[in-house]
């Protein structure tokens, strides 16, 4: 009897497949999201230097005042704000959109249209 791969796995291996081909740089940055079931995270990382240059996510205290809850739509829409307004004091407008490995939908969807809208070009 053949098993099948965990989700999990599935998204780690598209992770590394689309990671090998897309990097960030000082002028553009890869912005890389992560969900978990109760928190979004959103990293801008430049990877030449190796180090993130912004971040936001569910736990930080401005996101956490206008939120009810970490893990819906409404609360990813929130920190994609967040990310943009960070990277944009920062002179940088201009990213790489990294999914992780998620389909582009729902909040994966709604941080980057978030972005988008408050000034981000990906």
């Amino acid at each position: 009897m053949e098993t099948r791969p965990d989700k999990d796995s599935q998204r780690r291996k598209k992770r590394l497949r689309y990671r090998s081909q897309v990097a960030g740089t000082p002028q553009r940055p890869r912005v890389c999201v992560f969900r978990s079931l109760n928190h979004i995270y959103v990293q801008a990382i430049d990877d030449s230097a190796g180090r993130i240059v912004a971040s936001a996510s569910t736990l930080d205290k401005e996101v956490r005042g206008r939120i009810k809850s970490g893990g819906n739509i409404a609360a990813a829409k929130v920190v994609g704000e967040f990310i943009a307004l960070r990277l944009k004091e920062k002179g940088l407008a201009e990213v790489t959109f990294d999914r992780g490995g998620y389909l582009y939908h729902g909040r994966v969807k709604a941080v980057a249209e978030a972005a988008r809208q408050h000034g981000l070009k990906f």
